[in-house]
């Protein structure tokens, strides 16, 4: 079958919702309008409505014409920080946040799904619709589950998607097994001794340490982890001084490290304290270092892939297969598979422009698509 005729109907509708979401972008935890308008929607089709679960998510419920399964069915609600350059019609009114990866694509075709199930209520079981806050490393997910989300809500199974401008348009993939890598962000504080720019023997440099700890970070993975285990360490900020002739006394160093493997994880932590606290025996200053284990690594329930797949081949034929690369990019979709089965999986879409980048566009042509594999989902697997 195609996509689903009564979906498609209301494909305008679904355009000027995730256009509404676009033009008022929320970044995590602060997804006060958006959370709103979810639950006022759902609530205007007759699903049971729960909000506030792990702070601004929503929750809606929704019971089947018969028994059967729990579905659980996951968007994520958060907007990026950082400014848009589209010039479209609808672009983001609030300055510094944007939905640069598609999170209101996300919603939207959920809350499609969501319509159809609610006028139809043809399948087993019940649907929980779960609204997620803060995907973009602040731990929406987890805030989620310690709020009792699948306590209080029960999932036999859950399910969610990512649009994908990398793939051809309604081309759905999914990786079986290890999909996406798990993550960490750190944060390095060189406390060296500030000088005269032409004195440095009078002080202890902190923007020579720091470069030299950029280097030695990036050994960690080539010569400490399993070369058949994907990893990688960037250092991505590194902010010191503020004139000329002045040696700093402090350096500031980010970055994240990714990996397949929960041990190469460990083991980068581990490494990467023991560099810092080898450089500050070497050239006697402090170096504080945090790490934050941001995402697990995303792990699909093979049977489960399989059965998105099939679900999402009644919508869109042989464009769908089990054949996704394994992503170093991380997911916090990833906590909710670690409790229940199920499986993320990618719907390709137009455009081109890479996620993250001020000129993303999300391709509206594909919210039908998403919400009729969605409710797909539902019909074959709640029974």
């Amino acid at each position: 079958m195609p996509v689903i005729e009564r979906i498609a109907h209301y494909g305008a509708d679904l355009s000027a919702i995730r256009q509404d979401f676009h033009a008022h972008p929320e970044i995590g935890f602060q997804e006060v309008r958006t959370s709103a308008k979810v639950a006022a929607y759902l609530e205007s089709w007759g699903i049971t409505v729960t909000r506030g679960i792990g702070g601004t998510g929503v929750v809606g419920v929704l019971e089947g014409a018969r028994p059967g399964r729990s579905i659980g069915l996951r968007a994520d609600m958060d907007a990026l920080p950082m400014d848009e350059e589209t010039n479209l019609p609808y672009r983001s009114t609030t300055p510094g946040v944007f939905h640069g990866c598609g999170h209101d694509g996300h919603m939207t075709m959920l809350l499609g799904a969501a319509r159809y199930l609610a006028e139809t209520r043809d399948f087993a079981g019940r649907v929980v619709f779960i609204f997620q806050p803060a995907e973009e490393g602040l731990g929406g997910a987890r805030a989620m589950l310690a709020d009792g989300l699948f306590e209080r809500f029960p999932c036999d199974e859950i399910y969610g998607l990512h649009n994908s401008p990398y793939s051809a348009h309604s081309r759905v993939s999914v990786r079986p097994g290890r999909a996406q890598a798990g993550a960490a962000f750190f944060d390095i504080v060189v406390v060296g001794r500030g000088s005269h720019g032409a004195m440095p023997h009078m002080g202890a440099d902190p923007v020579a340490i720091g470069a030299a700890l950029v280097g030695e970070v990036q050994k960690i993975v080539s010569r400490n982890v399993d070369p058949t285990h994907a990893a990688v360490v960037s250092v991505t900020e590194f902010h010191a001084g503020s004139a000329y002739n002045v040696i700093p006394a402090q350096a500031t160093l980010r970055g994240t490290f990714r990996f397949m493997e929960t041990a190469a994880g460990d083991l980068i932590e581990a490494r990467l304290r023991q560099v810092c606290a080898g450089l500050a025996v070497t050239h006697e200053v402090r170096i504080d270092v945090d790490v934050r284990r941001v995402f697990d690594v995303l792990v699909n329930d093979p049977d489960r892939a399989e059965d998105a797949i099939r679900a999402a081949r009644d919508i869109v034929g042989d464009r769908a297969a089990t054949d996704a690369e394994v992503t170093m990019g991380s997911e916090d979709m990833a906590d909710l598979l670690r409790v229940v089965p199920g499986a993320f999986f990618n719907l390709g879409h137009d455009g081109g422009v890479p996620l993250h980048n001020p000129g993303f566009l999300f391709d509206d042509t594909i919210l039908p698509v998403g919400a009729s594999i969605f409710a797909r989902i539902v019909e074959t697997r709640s029974g």
